[in-house]
């Protein structure tokens, strides 16, 4: 069974401290988790490989590059998921950074439990972050339970 229901929280008091606790910004100024239960075993590089490939897609660099400016590494590369870095992990998480001129961002994927979670943070270093991420947040929060449930497919089908 891959799909299981997907749970979302916004706001940076109600996501679990857990994975709050693995973001690596200093402060925090969006914050949400979307937690899918499955029965598909993985260890959390593998979802977030599973979400976001090892090189980001057209669309992802149209919105992490074009509208976000976030620098993300070209090319494949076992330190980066889709051009974030990874710059935390763990027996049951990792933690992918990017950042841009205006806003530094952390993709936390937390698996365990029959479960897998994604936690985005963000930290807005200039006024401009506050006006571009609402937008785009809404059609973030969209798309992340369809992201989670088409990597649970992904993984099943890969064995």
């Amino acid at each position: 069974m891959t799909s299981g229901f997907v749970v979302g929280t916004v706001g940076t008091r109600k996501i679990s401290k857990r994975i709050r606790a693995l973001s690596s910004l200093r402060a925090v100024d969006y914050a949400d988790q979307f937690t899918f239960s499955t029965h598909v075993d993985a260890n959390a590089e593998r979802w977030a490989r599973a979400m976001f490939g090892d090189v980001p897609s057209l669309a992802e660099r149209l919105i992490w590059r074009g509208l976000l400016g976030l620098q993300l590494s070209r090319g494949r590369s076992p330190t980066t998921v889709a051009g974030w870095q990874i710059t935390g992990h763990g027996p049951d998480w990792v933690r992918l950074e990017a950042a841009s001129w205006f806003l530094s961002a952390n993709l936390v994927i937390q698996a365990t439990d029959g479960r897998v979670s994604l936690g985005t943070f963000l930290h807005y270093d200039r006024s401009l972050g506050r006006g571009a991420w609402p937008p785009l947040s809404a059609i973030h929060r969209r798309l992340a339970p369809g992201l989670l449930r088409s990597a649970a497919e992904k993984i099943r089908a890969s064995g």
